[in-house]
């Protein structure tokens, strides 16, 4: 994928292992936060392509941080998958502006092909 950035953010850390092992395996640059209080800041310092993130974590959940990303003008453009185990997180994750949603638990050739497609269109 020619050096492209994917930032994952989870509270759960064998998950952002594996989604990292995985997507290092297909090419990708890998930056992983498991605190969603640092979630923007790492964004803003590392610029990446793509965000996959998590819709349940600790004291900011990925809808509010989504609906910060969506406000502000230097990241709203920001293609981002939300994952979760959450029966009604496809609906959760589409309001507050994710660009794709994927359940828990996640089928790899799933999460690779939904990135491909928002990295090359």
């Amino acid at each position: 994928m020619g050096g492209k950035k994917i930032m994952i953010c989870d509270d759960d850390d064998s998950i952002l292992e594996v989604l990292q092992m995985m997507l290092e395996f297909d090419g990708y640059t890998v930056f992983l936060e498991n605190n969603s209080t640092n979630l923007i800041k790492q964004i803003n310092n590392v610029n990446p392509d793509l965000l996959l993130m998590d819709l349940w974590m600790p004291v900011l959940s990925g809808d509010q941080l989504l609906k910060t990303i969506r406000t502000t003008s230097e990241l709203k453009n920001l293609p981002v998958i939300i994952f979760s185990a959450s029966v009604d997180g496809k609906e959760i994750a589409s309001s507050a502006g994710a660009d794709t949603f994927i359940a828990k638990p996640f089928d790899m050739d799933d999460i690779s092909s939904k990135i491909e497609r928002l990295l090359i269109g």
